[in-house]
C-alpha cells in the first residue's frame, strides 16, 4: 500500500503542477503582469499551503517549535534541494530585478525571523503582525513596480484561458499538489518504517522535504515547459510566504515559542537557512554573470546534503 501511495502521490503532483502552471501563465496574460509576479504570489501561496496548514495545526496543538522548524527546514529545502535540482536540469538567466527586489526581500524576511526568535525564543502577536504587514507591502510593491526578473524563452507558446478555467485550474492544481504531497509523505514514512529507518532520520529527510514537494513539482514542470520565471519566482516567493505569511498568521493566532528541546533550530538550522539564502546572490554572478547553471545546482545540492548529514549526526 505504501508503494501505491507513493505512485499515486507522484501522479497527483505531476497533474497538479501542470494545472497550476497553465493557470499561472494564463493569469499572467490576462492581468498583463510579469510571470515572476504570478510565481511569487499565486503559485507560491498554493505551494506554501502545506506549510501553513502544518504550522497552524502544530501551534494550536502546542507544538509551536514544529511550526518554526517546518518553515526553516522547508526554506532550506526550497533553495538547496529544489532550486539545486531545477538549475541542474536547465539553467536560468536572471534579470536585475531579482537582486534589486526579490532576493533582498527574502533576506530581510529571513533576518527578521532570526532576530524575532534568537532574541527571546518566541514570535509574539505583534511580531506576527509586523511579518504579515511586510508581506502585504511586498505584494503591493510587486503589483505596482516589479519587472520581469527571468528571461521568458518561449512567450509565443503562452495559452490564454477564460477566467473560470484559470480559477478552476488554480484550485485543482493546488489541491493536486497538496494531496499528492500528503500521499507521497505518508507512503514514504510507512515504507521507511517498515525498512527499519529511525524516526529522527525520517523526520529530517522525508517530512522536512515533504512540505517542499509541491515547490519541487511546480518548479520542475515549469522548467520543462520553459516557464523559468514561474519556477524561480515560486521558490523565492515561497520562502518569503513561509516566513511572512505562515509564521505571521500563526503568531497572530497563538505565540510561536521555540522550546528547549528545539533549540537546535536557533543554534544550527536557522544559520543554514540564512547561509543558503545569502549564497544565491553570489551564485547568480559566478561563474557566469546573471545566470544560475548546473554548477550552481551542484553547490546548492551539496550544501543541502551537508545540512542533512550534520543534522542527522
Amino acid at each position: 500500500m505504501s508503494i501505491l501511495y507513493i505512485i499515486i502521490g507522484l501522479i497527483f503532483l505531476v497533474l497538479g503542477g501542470n494545472w497550476l502552471l497553465k493557470a499561472a501563465v494564463a493569469l499572467s496574460l490576462k492581468l498583463d503582469i510579469p510571470k515572476i509576479i504570478i510565481g511569487m504570489t499565486v503559485v507560491s501561496f498554493a505551494t506554501s499551503a502545506p506549510e501553513l496548514i502544518v504550522s497552524i495545526k502544530s501551534a494550536l496543538n502546542g507544538a509551536t517549535g514544529l511550526a518554526v522548524g517546518n518553515v526553516i527546514g522547508s526554506n532550506i529545502a526550497n533553495l538547496g534541494l529544489v532550486l539545486g535540482i531545477t538549475v541542474i536540469l536547465s539553467s536560468i538567466d536572471v534579470e536585475k530585478s531579482f537582486y534589486k527586489t526579490d532576493w533582498p526581500v527574502m533576506m530581510i524576511a529571513s533576518l527578521m525571523l532570526y532576530f524575532f526568535v534568537a532574541n527571546d525564543k518566541i514570535i509574539q502577536f505583534y511580531e506576527g503582525v509586523i511579518l504579515f504587514t511586510m508581506l502585504i507591502a511586498f505584494l503591493i510593491y510587486l503589483l505596482r513596480f516589479q519587472k520581469q526578473a527571468v528571461v521568458d524563452e518561449m512567450p509565443e507558446d503562452d495559452e490564454e484561458l477564460p477566467l473560470y478555467k484559470i480559477v478552476l485550474f488554480l484550485a485543482i492544481g493546488g489541491l493536486g499538489l497538496w494531496g499528492g504531497s500528503e500521499l507521497l509523505i505518508n507512503g514514504s514514512v510507512t515504507l521507511a518504517k517498515s525498512l527499519g529507518v529511525s524516526d529522527a532520520i525520517i523526520g529530517v529527510t522525508i517530512v522536512s522535504v515533504g512540505t517542499s514537494v509541491p515547490e519541487l513539482a511546480a518548479s520542475i514542470i515549469a522548467v520543462i515547459n520553459k516557464e523559468k520565471a514561474i519556477s524561480l519566482g515560486n521558490l523565492v516567493g515561497s520562502n518569503v510566504f513561509n516566513i511572512l505569511a505562515v509564521l505571521g498568521i500563526t503568531a497572530m493566532i497563538t505565540p510561536v515559542e521555540v522550546k528547549p528541546d528545539a533549540y537546535s533550530l536557533i543554534n544550527n538550522d536557522i544559520y543554514w537557512m540564512l547561509g543558503v539564502s545569502f549564497v544565491i546572490l553570489p551564485l547568480v554572478f559566478f561563474p557566469k554573470g546573471m545566470r544560475l547553471g548546473w554548477r550552481d545546482g551542484i553547490i546548492l545540492l551539496g550544501a543541502y546534503a551537508t545540512f542533512i548529514y550534520v543534522t542527522i549526526s
